[in-house]
């Protein structure tokens, strides 16, 4: 218990996965209870040895046992009006590892875009608290594009 203790008090008692609340409180083999994800599954990032390897993440059991041994998806909100979003996860450890800007979706109005832009930049700030990213909604095209940028 050690482990998801210190997990959880570094991710603020939330899933990484589906960015709930996960309650310290709940039995280990309760669906919404604490688990600990390695959060990869490249077996050669799991090496301790590897530079690549990610920090354990507090993930509920439910949610890390239904990702199984794949690359967790982080789904996009359903009340956002988007375009083309791009898959979260890849495109995060794109500019965690070489920086530069990613655009994530595109929107049909500057209001969609906007909205967009904040949840990203919110969620990007607990999926990946040490990476430094702003948010921009730029037009082009008819439509507005959401990037991040670090």
């Amino acid at each position: 218990m050690a482990m998801i203790d210190e997990v959880g008090e570094r991710d603020g008692w939330r899933c990484w996965i589906c960015d709930e609340a996960v309650e310290p409180d709940r039995s280990v083999n309760d669906d919404r209870g604490p688990s600990v994800d390695a959060r990869t599954t490249s077996k050669k990032a799991k090496k301790a040895k590897n530079k690549t390897a990610k920090p354990p993440r507090l993930a509920h059991r439910g949610c890390n046992t239904g990702k199984g041994n794949t690359d967790a998806v982080i789904a996009w909100p359903d009340e956002l009006f988007l375009i083309d979003p791009v898959p979260i996860i890849p495109a995060i450890d794109r500019l965690a590892a070489k920086g530069g800007r990613e655009i994530m979706a595109r929107c049909p109005t500057e209001a969609d875009a906007a909205d967009a832009a904040a949840w990203i930049l919110d969620r990007v700030s607990r999926l990946e608290p040490q990476l430094s990213v702003e948010a921009e909604v730029q037009e082009g095209g008819g439509q507005y594009l959401v990037a991040l940028a670090t």
